[in-house]
């Protein structure tokens, strides 16, 4: 690597060497020259006819002039021939040094600029041009990420706003009823006690998830693996959300062996697999089973959940695992759903080095999960 890099700047040097040697050169031939024209009588003759024709002074007294003040004083002459001549030649040098600096200045101002264009310098300068156009894209691609990340948070605020509402202006509504209505009878009391309760907990359940992919998207989510087996988590799991289930008529039938283990944040997997039976509870068929299976494949453990339910064209099937994305905007009030429980299931498996996708066909819906098969970390 340190050789390619180095191999990279040998055009560069190379020009810079031969401009070099090119100055060097001139200058001793300058030199030289002035060397053998001022110490030969010639010089002396020009000098002579110099002043004659330009002070219109006679031959003698040109000579004389010549002789007193200029063959006197020839090696300060000579000397400060010499200094010109190296000044010239310097400044020549720093002029065309100059010239880079100021392409690399133009390329500088090009990756400040809102240009998309690539930046372009001379051939030599082939290394520098290549460095600032990987930084020109570097920066191009992180403004896009502060845009993405700053357009994601205003839908964040946006959807949160949106479905904060309904469940909340439903509690305000049944409390001014309860206000309001002081000859309400105890039993209609109690059943607007008890859907205020459950829309103030379907509230703090959505706040909660907010917050959980919001601390996803920053990075700040640790887990904390350990071997937990599977099949008892799988039974917690259906007891939990067997209220769900009962709504429909449906029921969960667990396809997997009693001693199966895996090694994983618990508490997490247990959000991930709740999120997903969840999500196959609302869109199933009633009265219709809901499958789940696991098993060991290469290496990784593969767990699945299927169950009946109308098929998802292809095309939207990647989109089930978008933030806020619902297949079916006109359930929202029955599922209850913000449109992350998928979303932060994909975040977590993927934190956990695995996959997730769905597959939809003949009205059979599955969620295949494939988690690689460690050991406590």
């Amino acid at each position: 690597m340190k050789s390619h890099k180095k191999e990279e700047y040998v055009a560069f040097q190379r020009k810079i060497m031969r401009r070099f040697c090119l100055a060097v050169f001139g200058s001793v031939c300058v030199v030289v020259v002035l060397y053998l024209v001022l110490w030969r009588r010639r010089f002396g003759d020009w000098t002579v006819r110099l002043l004659e024709y330009g002070l219109k002074i006679g031959h003698e007294e040109a000579f004389y002039l010549y002789h007193n003040y200029f063959r006197e004083y020839k090696e300060v002459f000579f000397g400060v021939m010499i200094l010109a001549v190296f000044v010239f030649l310097l400044g020549y040098l720093f002029r065309w040094m100059t010239r880079y600096f100021q392409e690399i200045d133009r390329g500088i101002d090009a990756l400040l600029s809102e240009d998309t264009e690539q930046i372009c310098l001379s051939a030599e300068m082939l290394p520098f041009e290549r460095k600032l156009n990987a930084v020109k894209q570097e920066l191009e691609k992180e403004k896009a990420e502060t845009v993405n990340e700053k357009r994601r948070k205003d839908e964040l605020v946006m959807y949160l706003a949106h479905d904060i509402r309904t469940p909340l202006t439903s509690v305000i509504g049944y409390l001014h009823l309860l206000e309001e209505d002081q000859d309400m009878s105890a039993a209609q009391r109690a059943k607007y006690v008890h859907i205020t309760l459950e829309k103030a907990n379907r509230l703090e359940e959505m706040v909660n998830e907010f917050f959980e992919i919001t601390r996803m998207d920053s990075g700040q989510m640790q887990l904390s693996k350990e071997r937990i087996d599977l099949y008892y988590m799988l039974v917690q799991l259906c007891d939990e959300v067997s209220p769900v289930l009962e709504l429909r008529g449906n029921h969960v039938v667990l396809d997997l062996q009693e001693d199966f283990s895996i090694c994983v944040d618990a508490d997490k997997m247990a959000r991930v697999f709740g999120n997903i039976l969840k999500n196959a509870a609302a869109y199933s068929y009633p009265e219709t089973e809901i499958t789940i299976r696991a098993w060991e494949e290469t290496g990784d453990v593969v767990v699945s959940f299927q169950n009946k339910g109308r098929t998802i064209p292809a095309e939207k099937l990647p989109l089930l695992f978008d933030k806020f994305y619902r297949l079916d905007s006109s359930r929202v009030s029955d599922t209850g759903g913000t449109g992350l429980g998928l979303a932060i299931a994909q975040e977590i498996i993927l934190l956990h080095g695995g996959t997730i996708r769905a597959v939809s066909e003949r009205e059979t819906v599955t969620f295949l999960l494939r988690l690689p098969l460690l050991k406590n970390s």
